[in-house]
Formats: structure tokens, C-alpha cells, sequence
């Protein structure tokens, strides 16, 4: 019989690669080059028989300072956050809030219907949901009668 030496780090290395990897998949991939004065919101993503829907922090932007497309089977949210210049003579001790433009893009599963796509924006979070297609809707099939 050969010992065989079991190292764990290894397994829950290779378990969080699987894991990276599927989240990537999900969440699909940025092709904005990232600035210094980028930001990236973040996002609860969920789905339950009828839609799925993205869950967007972004406070602090305006409704008309975000963008909202769906090309290719890809939802795609990028806006800004300008700057809030105050007007007083005070200055700034520090600042710590992110400013500057951000981009997200998420691949979106074939059972989803591009077309029908709602978005509301409410206290600083953006939530787009996404409704499935007919034909990804759970439907019961009856028993029949033998023949």
C-alpha cells in the first residue's frame, strides 16, 4: 500500500480557482481599462424561476449619468460620479468617497430575454430585472394515461 501525502492549501486552492472562475463567468469581463480615478459599484446578483436581477451601489450618481445597454447577450452599466466642488472657503481634510467613471459588464444566460429588460434606481442602488423566456419557465407536465 502507497502513503500518499495529502497537502489541503493545494485543494482549497484548486477550490477557489473553480470558484473565480465561475464567478468571472457570471459577472462576465471588464474591457474598460481601469483608472486611478475608477471605481467599480458593487453587485448582488440573483434569479428566481420568472427573472434575474442585478443590484447596483451607486450612490451619489445621477439617473441621467448612467448608461444602461444590452448588446450580444451582455448587460452593460457604466456612468460617473462628477466631483461635488463645494462652494465655501472650507477645505478638505479628507476625502475618501470615489469619484470618476465606472464600467460593469455581465454575460447573461440564453434564457434571459434581452428585450425585457426594466431598470428603477431608488436610494442609491440600481436594479435591473431581467425577465426569462417563456420557455425557461418551470412548467408541470401531467401523467397521462398508459396505453
Amino acid at each position: 500500500m502507497t502513503i500518499t501525502r495529502w497537502y489541503p492549501i493545494r485543494e482549497v486552492a484548486a477550490l477557489q480557482n473553480r470558484v473565480n472562475s465561475l464567478l468571472q463567468d457570471i459577472a462576465g469581463t471588464d474591457n474598460e481599462p481601469v483608472t486611478a480615478a475608477s471605481f467599480v459599484p458593487a453587485v448582488d446578483v440573483y434569479e428566481d424561476s420568472e427573472k434575474v436581477v442585478l443590484k447596483l451601489e451607486i450612490p451619489g450618481i445621477r439617473e441621467e449619468d448612467v448608461d444602461i445597454r444590452v448588446e450580444n447577450q451582455t448587460l452593460s452599466v457604466r456612468g460617473e460620479r462628477k466631483f461635488e466642488a463645494e462652494e465655501k472657503e472650507e477645505n478638505f481634510h479628507r476625502i475618501e468617497r470615489r469619484y470618476g467613471s465606472f464600467f460593469r459588464s455581465f454575460s447573461l444566460p440564453t434564457t434571459v430575454d434581452t428585450d425585457a429588460v426594466a431598470a428603477t434606481y431608488n436610494a442609491g442602488v440600481l436594479k435591473l430585472e431581467l425577465k426569462k423566456k417563456a420557455s425557461a419557465q418551470p412548467r408541470q407536465i401531467k401523467i397521462g394515461a398508459a396505453a
